[in-house]
C-alpha cells in the first residue's frame, strides 16, 4: 500500500509537540486506505483484553484504549490504578502501540470516587448547568479541581512524549452521562471548550489529539452536529457504536468534520471486512472490554487476518518503511 498525503495537516492545538503532529499525519495519510484494529480494557483488568485479542488471532491491536477510572479503589473503574494505567500506556507506546484515553468524569456535584450509576450516570438541573460553565461559581470551581486532579496523569505521558488521542465526554448526543444530552452554544460545547482551555492552556498539556466522540444517531440520540464544539477544537471526529452498523454515522461526521479524520471510538460487535471496506475512512475501531467474548473467535481472527485492518506489527511495518 502507498500511503498518500495532499497536505500537512496540524493539530488544532498549535503547540502541539512533534509527536502529536508526527501521528495525525499518518493517521490522515492512512485514511481512506485501511483500518487500525483496537481494543480497551478497564483500569482493573490492566491490558488483559488487549493481550486476549493477540491469543484469539495471533496479533496484537495497532490501538490501545484506556480509561483513567472513577470508581472506588480496587472496583473495576478504580481511580487508584491510574499510576499503572499511564506506566502501562507508555510501555506500549514505546512498542508503537496507538494508545486512546478517556475519563468517565465525576461530576461536579460530587467528589472522588463515585458508583457509575448514579455518579457518571446522573443528571445536573438547568442552574446546576449554569453555575459549572460560569467562571466563580462554587460548581466551576469543584469541576476546576476535578480536571486538575487528572492533569498530572497526562502530563507524564507528555513528559514521555507519548501522543494520546484524547476522547473527553463521550456520547454527548445521549441522555445517559451528566454532560449528556445538552445541545447548543450553552450546553456541552461550552463544557467541552472549557476543558481544552484548561488542559491546553492553564496546565500547558500539548501532546494530545482531541476526539469528538459521539455516540451513534439512534432512538433518543441527537445529531452530531448539536453538540460539534467547533473545528478550532476538534482534532478527529468518532462514534460509539452498539447495534448495527449504519452509513448514516459515516456520511455524517465526514460532512461535520469537513475533512477531518473519524473513527469508530467504540465497538460492540465487530464491524465487518465488507463494511470496513466499503467505509473506509473509518481509521481505527476499538472493541470495548468484555464485548469482544460475546464475538466468535472466528469472526475476531478473519477480521484482524483481513488486508483492510491492521495489527501492532502491520502498524510497525508501514512505519518503518516511511
Amino acid at each position: 500500500m502507498q500511503l498518500h498525503s495532499t497536505e500537512d495537516p496540524q493539530p488544532v492545538d498549535h503547540k502541539a509537540i512533534a509527536e502529536v503532529s508526527e501521528l495525525l499525519n499518518f493517521l490522515c495519510d492512512l485514511s481512506g486506505e485501511q483500518t487500525l484494529s483496537g481494543q480497551h480494557d478497564y483500569p482493573m483488568s490492566g491490558p488483559y483484553f488487549y493481550r486476549y485479542t493477540k491469543e484469539i488471532t495471533g496479533q496484537y491491536p495497532a490501538v490501545m484504549g484506556r480509561d483513567l477510572g472513577f470508581s472506588p479503589p480496587d472496583t473495576l473503574d478504580g481511580i487508584n490504578y491510574r499510576q499503572r494505567t499511564i506506566d502501562e500506556l507508555i510501555a506500549a507506546s514505546e512498542d508503537g502501540v496507538i494508545v486512546t484515553l478517556m475519563w468517565h468524569a465525576v461530576p461536579p456535584t460530587s467528589q472522588e470516587p463515585v458508583e457509575f450509576k448514579g455518579g457518571v450516570q446522573s443528571k445536573l438541573n438547568k442552574q446546576q448547568w449554569k453555575e459549572l460553565i460560569t467562571p466563580g461559581t462554587e460548581m466551576h470551581e469543584r469541576w476546576k479541581s476535578q480536571v486538575d486532579a487528572i492533569a498530572p496523569f497526562l502530563v507524564q505521558l507528555q513528559y514521555a512524549r507519548v501522543p494520546v488521542l484524547w476522547r473527553p465526554y463521550h456520547e454527548m448526543n445521549g441522555p445517559w452521562f451528566w454532560w449528556g444530552n445538552k445541545p447548543g452554544e450553552y450546553g456541552y460545547k461550552a463544557l467541552y471548550r472549557m476543558l481544552y482551555d484548561r488542559l491546553v492552556n492553564f496546565h500547558g498539556i500539548h501532546n494530545l489529539l482531541w476526539v469528538f466522540n459521539g455516540n451513534q444517531v439512534v432512538g433518543n440520540v441527537k445529531p452530531y452536529a448539536d453538540f460539534y464544539p467547533g473545528d478550532d477544537v476538534v482534532d478527529i471526529l468518532a462514534t460509539d457504536v452498539y447495534r448495527t452498523f449504519e452509513t448514516s454515522d459515516y456520511q455524517e461526521l465526514l460532512e461535520l468534520g469537513k475533512g477531518k479524520p473519524i473513527a469508530l471510538g467504540e465497538v460492540g460487535p465487530f464491524p465487518s471486512n465488507k463494511y470496513l471496506k466499503s467505509h473506509p475512512k473509518w481509521l481505527w475501531f476499538m472493541s470495548w472490554s468484555e464485548f469482544m467474548l460475546k464475538s466468535d473467535r472466528k469472526v475476531i481472527k478473519k477480521l484482524y487476518d483481513s488486508e483492510q485492518v491492521l495489527g501492532l506489527s502491520d502498524l510497525n511495518k508501514y512505519r518503518s518503511a516511511e
